[in-house]
């Protein structure tokens, strides 16, 4: 009943903590890691018996390198490169020697100074990338800087779990061995402890071929051998028995590569990247994932349960300055790659804030580097704290740059806004995936256009194929008079942020009343928004797209074209009257009960007029281009 008991306390603080850390915006390790404090040094509901939980919990890393290196398709490597060996391997390099000279500075030993500088230059993985996917940043430039970054300190680690015991100098054995030492190779791989006994006694060389041919039976297994039996167990339409032999697969390799002495985590990852090109690998990914995202949550937990709060409370400035000075630290050599690698403004910022911390793997080789001899447990027990708080730190980083640095990188560009040597009847703010067509279109017609983007990469690409679009921020005042807006008969909004779009609405309407003004608008809200805000027309800028792509399917699914066209034009009428009705239901602070309830009579109307066959009207059956379909047609 104990071990019940102990799986509830654990359980219980993750399901309470983690959903109330992702609501703050702090992501779900930190989640873990206030969960483990809370349980342990400030209630003390879990005690010593973290230390055997953590053993086993480590585990997950194992689980964790699989996946990534499921996800890391060698075409896809090859495509990165550039990006994975400059940036990210300059990153990792790089931050490495700084942080390892830092080490040898206040008197480490070289081995330990290395160990140290390879650690502190990982970030987490977890806590940006869910940042950065939630804010939208991911496919900014410097989203995408960093995910390379992060997707090349994900590879390192895996040289980094090779080379620390190579480093061993014999701090942290002995005693300590026993509570977080040999027993930590069962975890990912102490292979000088557990795995590599049974080759002792054969020679060196012998030793090296046992290891190539190890891997090598790995890689041949995992291109041959097992998409034919998980081709057969998934004949058996027995999902459990999926669920097990991919387990069976990743503790097979683990304990294969602990017998050779070899970190299990190397193993696993090996066996992703072999079978990244797998039939079956978003089904091995769906059935780990869990077991890894438990385990791993678990291990964070143990983490913060461990954390000496004696310590910090003992030397509080120097535990914060060690935190902040990491930050720093990172923060400047970031911000100096993101220069030399041409990154700009709020990107350089974003990419540079965003991976100062250090990662969630560190706590990871921090055990490693431990049981292995390369660091002093009681150093270990500082880096822990460091680590933890340059983590909690990370929110406020973000935020940072969200308030205050991004709005006055963009305003304060490089790049002067261009001078508007031309004029036009039609002014077009934004040239995105929306204004590019109604831009197009206007032009090829024999329209004179100005066209204003803030995207220098957009400005050129479209420069490129001879569309001649000015640079400049459209919410400025002076940029839109400089661009003719007083003479023109058309304003055409299509910037992608939806505030500013609202915004540049109403200066156009409040300052050039005789100008038409046409917005692109978000959802049906947004609607409303702009037409307060003084828009003649708004219209939703992916609703034709979703009409044309809900016909194909009708059209897929059996139904006559013809008759497909007819409900796709019954849905378009209604909507299009929903939307005029509900336009007095709304108002500016959201939706409220009559908005809901008049929502459901128009859902209601809508599912009876869709039962409704219209296929004999007859204005559809005289419409010049189309046939209906002969009578007693089936799919009717």
């Amino acid at each position: 009943m104990e071990l019940l008991s102990d799986a509830f306390v654990y359980l219980c603080a993750a399901v309470i903590a983690v959903p109330i850390a992702n609501r703050l915006g702090l992501g779900s390790v930190l989640g873990y890691l206030i969960a483990g404090v809370v349980i342990g040094p400030v209630l003390g509901i879990v005690g010593s018996e973290t230390t055997e939980v953590q053993h086993f919990a480590e585990f997950g890393v194992v689980m964790m390198l699989f996946l990534v290196g499921l996800e890391l398709q060698p075409a896809m490597l090859w495509k990165m490169r550039k990006q994975l060996i400059g940036l990210g391997g300059l990153q990792v390099l790089g931050t490495t020697a700084v942080f390892a000279g830092a080490g040898l500075a206040f008197g480490l030993v070289w081995q330990s100074a290395v160990a140290l500088g390879m650690i502190l230059a990982l970030s987490s993985t977890a806590i940006v990338l869910q940042t950065l996917n939630e804010k939208g940043w991911l496919k900014t430039e410097g989203g995408q800087s960093s995910f390379s970054v992060l997707l090349t300190q994900d590879i390192a680690v895996i040289p980094m779990l090779a080379i620390l015991p190579l480093l061993a100098v014999g701090h942290g054995g002995g005693s300590q061995g026993d509570s977080h030492g040999a027993r930590h190779g069962g975890g990912h791989g102490d292979g000088a402890a557990l795995g590599g006994e049974a080759l002792a006694s054969l020679p060196g060389w012998l030793q090296a071929v046992v290891i190539l041919a190890v891997i090598a039976a790995i890689i041949v297994a995992g291109r041959h051998l097992m998409r034919p039996v998980f081709r057969f167990i998934a004949q058996s339409y027995l999902r459990e028995i999926f669920t097990a032999t991919a387990l069976l697969l990743v503790i097979g390799i683990a304990l294969l590569m602990d017998f050779v002495g070899l970190s299990p985590a190397l193993g696993t990852f090996l066996a992703g990247v072999v079978l990244s090109d797998s039939d079956y690998r978003h089904e091995l990914e769906s059935d780990i994932e869990p077991f890894k995202g438990l385990l791993l949550g678990l291990f964070f937990l143990t983490v913060g349960a461990g954390i000496d709060f004696n310590l910090l409370f003992g030397a509080p400035v120097t535990i914060f300055g060690l935190a902040i000075g990491l930050i720093v630290t990172k923060f400047v050599l970031l911000f100096g790659l993101g220069t030399i690698f041409k990154l700009k403004g709020a990107d350089k910022w974003l990419f540079a804030l965003g991976l100062a911390q250090a990662g969630e793997f560190a706590f990871v080789l921090f055990g490693f580097a431990l049981s292995a001899g390369v660091l002093e447990p009681a150093l270990l027990q500082t880096l822990t704290l460091v680590v933890a708080i340059s983590m909690l730190l990370t929110p406020a980083l973000f935020i940072l740059y969200e308030k205050v640095i991004a709005p006055r990188a963009v305003t304060q560009s490089n790049r002067p806004a261009d001078e508007i040597d031309r004029k036009g009847r039609i002014v077009i703010a934004g040239m995105g995936r929306f204004g590019q067509i109604v831009g197009r279109l206007l032009i090829t017609s024999g329209y004179d256009v100005v066209i204003l983007d803030h995207d220098p990469q957009t400005v050129e690409n479209l420069g490129k194929v001879g569309l001649k679009t000015f640079y400049g921020d459209a919410t400025r005042p002076d940029l839109l008079h400089g661009a003719g807006l007083q003479d023109a008969d058309l304003f055409i909004a299509a910037l992608d942020d939806r505030d500013k779009q609202t915004m540049v609405v109403e200066h156009v309407a409040k300052t050039y009343p005789k100008v038409r003004i046409l917005a692109r608008a978000r959802d049906r809200h947004h609607v409303y928004e702009l037409e307060q805000a003084g828009a003649h027309h708004a219209e939703r800028e992916v609703f034709e797209g979703a009409m044309t792509m809900g016909r194909r399917a009708l059209i897929d699914l059996g139904m006559h074209p013809f008759r497909a066209r007819s409900k796709a034009k019954d849905f378009w009428h209604h909507d299009r009257a929903m939307l005029d009705d509900l336009r007095e239901n709304y108002n500016d602070g959201g939706v409220d009960k009559s908005y809901i309830d008049a929502m459901r009579a128009h859902s209601q109307t809508l599912f009876e007029i869709m039962r409704t066959d219209h296929g004999d009207d007859k204005h559809e059956r005289t419409e010049r281009g189309w046939n209906p379909p002969p009578k007693g047609d089936a799919t009717l």
